[in-house]
């Protein structure tokens, strides 16, 4: 019989718990990657998965990307996320999200909560009503916190501008093409950033309308979602589920770039070599989209203003850049040399 720490995505984990409330129907796993830099901090995901295993394969993929993505934006925080359970017909209420604001609570600090995928502001601001061991609350137009999409998006761009200079040459997204996979709050603020520089933009959502509605705000063209990672592109930017970059999809790529904000982008660590000998110039995921956690650490943190949350931000095209260098000077390929950077800052090298 397999155990926890037999499982393929458990690494070292320092902590993991399997939270259970009848009376409001939460099933929730918190997984707890790293502290040594600080509280675990990373977001709550609230999905319905086709069977358990996957929520426990998510929470343990998801925080040790924490680990790594808190470490590389230099922030005093360690890895952790959180996934509530949810039921075929996604029904979220107050009294499970106050369910789970009490588990949060009975962990003393030691993991800090936010939003992710269905979790808004909102929800948040139940969660907060019995612990104070979360961000991501609502704040005042141009404060720091909140809504952690719109900042995770200008991350998202600046990394694609960043990857356009190094593999194209160009300063400008002006006239390139960009498919982007998804129509969520990060892919939608990417698709605006992108638009206002001049790109020309593919966007594909398993939700039609959701992606119509962002054509429609940028002038782009709506793409069947099956098709979208095959389109002919400068840039490909994967802004929805994790593990789409497999064997057979990049051997199907037609795009020097692949730089987005979904989180645990390769399925397996071999595709990140994979892309490097097909020549496409990979962003590291976590490295790319910091900037939602950024915002909210600041938050939290009480350590900065929107200034320095912009700050902070504009510094994600350097650390990508180091990253790039090294793979080059090393022959490993950037998702490679990333995962060895975050591991000796975490005290696992």
């Amino acid at each position: 019989m397999t155990t926890l720490w037999g499982l393929p995505d458990f690494d070292a984990h320092e902590e993991v718990h399997f939270i259970t409330d009848e009376a409001s129907g939460l099933r929730a796993i918190v997984a707890m990657h790293s502290t040594h830099l600080g509280p675990a901090a990373g977001g709550c995901r609230f999905w319905h998965y086709p069977e358990d295993g996957k929520a426990l394969t998510d929470a343990l993929r998801l925080s040790r990307g924490m680990s790594y993505k808190n470490a590389m934006a230099g922030l005093p925080l360690g890895g952790g996320k959180a996934v509530i359970l949810a039921g075929e017909d996604k029904n979220k209420t107050p009294a499970m999200l106050a369910a789970f604001g009490r588990a949060v609570e009975g962990l003393s600090g030691r993991y800090v909560t936010a939003e992710d995928v269905g979790i808004n502001v909102a929800d948040m601001t139940e969660v907060s009503r019995q612990t104070r061991h979360v961000a991501g609350l609502p704040v005042a137009q141009g404060a720091v916190g909140g809504d952690p999409g719109p900042h995770t998006s200008l991350g998202v761009f600046l990394g694609i501008k960043a990857a356009v200079r190094r593999a194209l040459g160009k300063d400008s997204l002006d006239g390139l093409h960009v498919a982007l996979q998804g129509a969520g709050s990060v892919a939608g603020g990417v698709a605006m950033h992108a638009a206002a520089e001049g790109a020309r933009l593919s966007i594909a959502d398993v939700d039609g309308p959701r992606a119509q509605k962002l054509a429609d705000a940028t002038g782009a063209t709506v793409v069947d979602p099956a098709e979208i990672m095959t389109v002919e592109a400068d840039v490909f930017s994967p802004n929805a589920l994790g593990a789409i970059l497999t064997e057979t999809s990049i051997a199907a790529l037609r795009t020097p770039i692949v730089a987005g904000g979904a989180n645990n982008q390769l399925a397996i660590p071999a595709d990140g070599e994979r892309l490097k000998q097909r020549g496409i110039l990979y962003a590291p995921d976590y490295v790319i989209n910091a900037g939602g956690i950024i915002n909210v650490s600041t938050e939290y943190l009480r350590d900065g203003d929107a200034s320095v949350v912009r700050r902070r931000i504009e510094g994600i095209p350097e650390r990508l850049e180091r990253i790039w260098v090294e793979s080059e000077a090393s022959g490993r390929d950037p998702a490679a040399v990333a995962d060895a950077m975050a591991r000796q800052l975490i005290g696992r090298g």
